[in-house]
Formats: structure tokens, sequence, C-alpha cells
């Protein structure tokens, strides 16, 4: 059933900037052309929404995408058509594979100009199907339903990107009446059968553990899984991208879980492995090595999954886990156990062994010198080894404490996230743990970091290499090729382009710099050549 509502003189850029307004969308991420982008950043201004110019498309989107992660609202982000578009693949990548609701509005060509244009023209939308939800050219009677529906769908379950390929001409038209289509893109309601099935399983299990994913951010189920885990009072375990839901200072937190090694003495000992929002996106390639049954309480039934679930529970995660919660009693689990399971862990993950600074120590002085302030920063990692002791050194306390590219597990992730959380909350600081190969694919972004006046401080981990290859390139006995580079000065860099840069030799140096750093205003950047060495024993600890 549809309603119609009275029309208003509004163009379709207007109608898309209101629509955007009323979803919540306070910034709108990019790089503009000369066909609508023009249009649609004078109507979101006009309704109080910032236009952020970045200096490159990939960027733009994870910036919008680490935005609506954080708000848990629409994320939006703006290119031109051909190169633009292009560029920003990789963003909307990033979106599809970590669950991130994002709508990317790119300039397009009319019918009329492809009938004689080649110059930059291809299928825009063919090159994105793949990544993206839904697609729209905003034209005709239906422009209007086609925004509200693909906001709703960007929203829903599994949540991701939505592409707009809009002319300037399409831009421009008459938005005409406004119609809603009622029907929204509900989950699936309470299942008694499957819910009474593993209220069943639990009462019969003596040592579960509970391990939390990505799906599990939002206030309601975070609220849900911590009633369950302590209902339990069993260990439980979260992937990166729900480090936080159950904080790390939590008695019963036992580590990080990636399909791994490092989390296998836990998982072993259980009787029953169950899932609270848990997205198979997440997991290293390695095949499943549990036998206990599993209970997969999720949004949606995942339909390639490493593990066939005894029972699937899906649908509301803080309606089904807070069912289960209220319904469950403390578990043969001791204190004791859980606390040697966690310190067991930690000990596995230890960087050993560095003549010079390791990873391990760059991450805890930078959280025991982030005491001082009023809040702790939240952080944004990068893939790359450094990654395992940010996500596993640095203490968070609530979701989205730290963000991370784990689907994708995409490289130059740190600094946009950044970027996009110091904006997102400014009173609070952000710290970008980066590897040097990753800043060096996005270090335009520093630049943008400069012009928005982001408090951020970029923590680069300079060994001079694409580390994670290096190791596998040693592990196989290779000669040393294409790996490695000589270190950049990343702190001159920074320093030209208007931040603050600190380039330490020493612990005693970078202390200094972490000081200075996260007490100024702005951006900073510290430059910090990590001894690496200790890598390839950090990785067969936490993947085997």
């Amino acid at each position: 059933m549809e309603t119609e509502q009275t029309a208003d003189p509004s163009t379709i850029a207007e109608a898309l900037a209101a629509a955007l307004a009323a979803a919540g969308v306070k910034r709108i991420f990019g790089i503009p052309g000369g066909g609508s982008s023009l249009d649609i950043i004078q109507a979101a201004a006009d309704r109080g929404i910032e236009f952020v110019l970045t200096r490159t498309e990939s960027a733009a989107v994870m910036m919008a995408a680490a935005t609506a992660e954080l708000s848990q609202t629409l994320g939006v982000a703006l290119t031109t058509k051909g190169p633009g578009s292009a560029n920003a693949a990789n963003g909307v990548a990033y979106a599809s594979l970590d669950r991130a609701p994002v709508m990317l509005v790119t300039d397009g060509f009319s019918a009329k100009q492809q009938t004689y244009v080649t110059h930059q023209v291809f299928d825009q939308r063919a090159m994105l199907a793949p990544l993206t939800k839904g697609y729209s050219r905003l034209e005709g009677p239906a422009a209007r339903r086609d925004i509200d529906r693909l906001v709703r769908l960007a929203m829903t379950e599994p949540m991701g990107p939505v592409h707009v390929e809009l002319t300037g001409e399409a831009a421009r038209a008459p938005a005409g009446p406004v119609t809603y289509a009622e029907a929204d893109f509900p989950l699936p309601g309470l299942d008694e059968a499957a819910s009474n099935a593993a209220e069943r399983m639990l009462a019969n299990a003596a040592r579960p553990v509970v391990i939390v994913g990505l799906e599990a951010r939002d206030v309601e189920a975070a609220s849900a899984v911590r009633a369950l885990v302590e209902a339990l009072h069993c260990p439980v375990l979260t992937t990166y991208k729900a480090k936080g839901v159950i904080s790390d200072l939590h008695d019963q937190y036992v580590g990080i879980f990636t399909g791994g090694a490092a989390e296998a003495d836990c998982i072993e000992q259980a009787d029953l492995i169950v899932f609270c929002g848990v997205d198979p996106v997440e997991f290293i390639l390695q095949p499943w090595r549990y036998g206990a049954p599993v209970v997969d309480i999720a949004a949606l039934r995942h339909p390639v999954h490493y593990v066939t679930p005894a029972v699937g529970v899906y649908g509301s995660l803080a309606q089904h886990i807070g069912r289960l919660a209220r319904r469950n009693r403390s578990t043969d689990w001791s204190m004791a156990e859980i606390e040697q399971l966690r310190r067991g862990m930690r000990s596995l993950l230890q960087y050993r062994s560095t003549p010079g600074i390791g990873p391990q120590q760059v991450v805890e002085l930078a959280a025991s010198e982030s005491q001082s302030l009023v809040v702790m920063p939240r952080i944004a990692v990068d893939a790359g080894a450094h990654m395992f002791s940010a996500m596993t050194f640095w203490p968070c306390a609530a979701p989205c404490d730290a963000l991370i590219s784990n689907g994708l597990a995409t490289m130059a992730f740190a600094l946009p996230a950044a970027i996009a959380a110091a904006l997102h909350q400014p009173e609070r600081a952000v710290i970008a743990f980066t590897g040097d190969g990753g800043l060096l694919m996005c270090l335009g972004e520093l630049a943008t970091a400069v012009q928005q006046q982001a408090r951020i401080v970029i923590v680069v981990f300079n060994d001079g290499s694409l580390s994670l290859i290096d190791i596998k390139q040693q592990q196989r006995g290779l000669p040393t090729r294409g790996v490695r580079w000589p270190r950049q000065d990343f702190a001159q860099t920074m320093t030209g382009l208007g931040g603050r840069g600190y380039r330490v030799e020493s612990l005693q140096d970078y202390r200094d710099a972490l000081q200075a750093a996260l007490q100024g205003d702005g951006p900073a950047l510290i430059d910090v050549p990590v001894d690496p060495s200790g890598y390839p024993e950090q990785l067969r600890a936490m993947r085997g």
C-alpha cells in the first residue's frame, strides 16, 4: 500500500538532501565533479549538512562508513563520474564486507550524452553492482520513493552500501509528489521453536563459551550480550569489530576471536559455543577446528559459513539474546579458570625479542600516556602486522572504541577512519595506528586532517616493509623481493602539510612525543621506527 502526499517544488537534489537530513546525516565526504555534485553540496548545506573535501575517493567512502558505524545511521560519500567512481571502489568494498550502511552518490551521463560521448564513460552500475545492495538513477516518478527505499535498504541487515548515479539533469529536475512505500525490510520475527531449542541447549551446557561479533555493536544488542554473559558466568571472546561490546576489563573477557590458534585453549574446553551477532566475514581463511555444537544467534542466517550450527536463531539480537539471558543460569566455569585463560592468551600474543622499539611497547605506552586524558582515545587500526599488538593490548570499554577493517582487511583505513571519528566526536582524541605501507596509500589524507583540524594522533609503525607479506615470503624460504623499501620520513611530510610531526629514536623520545601530541590541538604524527623481528612468532601464535 502507498500513500501520496502533496507535491512540493523541490528538485531531486533537494529531496535527496532532505531525506539525508531526516536520516540523521551530518556530513558528506568526497571530491566533487561538475555535474550533480555541486547541486547536492548546496542542497545539503541548506539543510545543515557539512561537506568534507577529502583527497581520495576511497578514503571518502571509508570516512562515510566509519561515521555510519559510530553514529548508527547512514554514511554518505560523493564523487564525480568515471575516475571518481572507480577510485571509490575500494571504499565501497569496505562498506560491503565490513557491513557499514553507506550511500555513494556518483555523477553520471544522461541518455542523450551517451549517444555521442565516450570520454570517461563506462558502466558504473555494473562495476559496483557486486558490492552494493541497491541502485537508482533517481529519474522519473519513482525518484523520491527510490531515495527512501535506498536509505532503508542500506540500514537493513546485513547493512551495506547503496549506489545513486545522478546526472546534473536529473539532480535539477522537479522532485514531484512524495510517495512512500509502507513496506519495510523487516528482520525475521521471534522464532519460538528455535529460541526454545537454544534455551534447552544452554540449560544443558556446563561449560559454554560466548563469541561476540560485529552485529552486536548497537546499544540494545550490546546490553543484551552483557546480560547473557553475566547470567552464564562463562568466558567470552570478541571478534575484532566487536571489541568493546564486552569491556576488556570485564572479569569474563578472555580475548580476541579470529578463527585462528590463539583462542583455541579456551574454545576447546567448551561443551557449547554461542555465537552472538557473529558474521563469518570476520574469520580468517582457515577451516573450523572445533567439535562442540554451535548456537548461532544472528540478525540473519549467513548462507556461506564456516560451521553448520546445531540451532540458528535469527532476527532481533536484543530480543533473542535478552530472552536467553533472562532464562539461563550460571554455568560451571570458575573465575580462576577464566582468568587463567585470559592470562594465557595474552602471554601467547606477547611481542618477544626486540633490540629496538617493539610494536607492543608502542601500543601499551600510548595507552599509558592516554590515562591523563578525561576520556580514553578511540583507536583506528590499519591492516598489517602491527594490528596484532594494537587489537590485543589496547583496552576498549565500549563498542567502536576500536575501528578496524576486518571483513575486507584493507590497508589505508586507519587514517580516514580516525578523521571521521574525530569529526563525529570532536571532544574525544583518536589515535590512528598505521603501518608505513598503509599510510603511503592514503598520504594525502594527512592534508585533510590538517584542513579539518581533526584531533588525531597518527602513530606510524615504520619498519620499511609490507610486514605480513614479508613474513610469508620468509616462511616459504624465498629471497626477499618486492616487499621492502627505504624508511620514509613521515614526520617531515606531516610538517610540510601544516601539521605537527615527531620523529623518534627511543622509547623516551616516543613518550615525550605522545605527551606533546595528545595535549596539542589538531592532528599530530609520530614516526616510530619499529623492530619487526618478533612478528613471525606473534603471527604463528595468533593464527597457527
